[in-house]
């Protein structure tokens, strides 16, 4: 699809192949798998391998190594909260309607209760309008 096309939807503008990490492991292993794989966050998974949350590498450095945790002792699931995520058929608006409300830079993108991929801001850079880009950027980094 052509760059800012409006009947683009979040399957259309998504990265595919997220991969997630258990809930169970330890944030050193997720340090490690967000290295490997060159990402700054990976979506946590349940047992059954549902997304529920989202961990960043920001979220382990201050909410667990400059809080004095043991990165090796806290688990990827005990950092995640509350859940945003876009059906892969919503419309790239709502995607970025969701993302801009909640004022996230990630958003997993759920087909059949699974993770199919994310939409990144580097996603949105290659399909968005410079204009749009710029205001969801203003939007999302705003101190509301």
């Amino acid at each position: 699809m052509t760059k800012g096309h409006s009947h683009e939807t979040a399957r259309d503008v998504m990265h595919s192949g997220a991969q997630c990490v258990p809930a169970h492991e330890s944030l050193d292993r997720a340090a490690q798998m967000m290295r490997d794989s060159n990402v700054g966050a990976l979506p946590v998974c349940d047992a059954e391998g549902r997304v529920t949350g989202i961990i960043t590498d920001r979220d382990i450095v201050i909410r667990c190594v400059a809080e004095g945790h043991d990165p090796a002792r806290v688990r990827a699931g005990d950092l995640t909260t509350g859940l945003v995520w876009v059906p892969a058929d919503a419309t790239v608006e709502e995607a970025l309607s969701r993302m801009e409300e909640h004022q996230i830079k990630r958003l997993p993108v759920i087909d059949n209760g699974r993770i199919i991929g994310m939409i990144t801001e580097a996603d949105l850079a290659m399909h968005l309008p410079d204009a749009q880009l710029a205001e969801f950027i203003h939007r999302v980094y705003a101190s509301g």
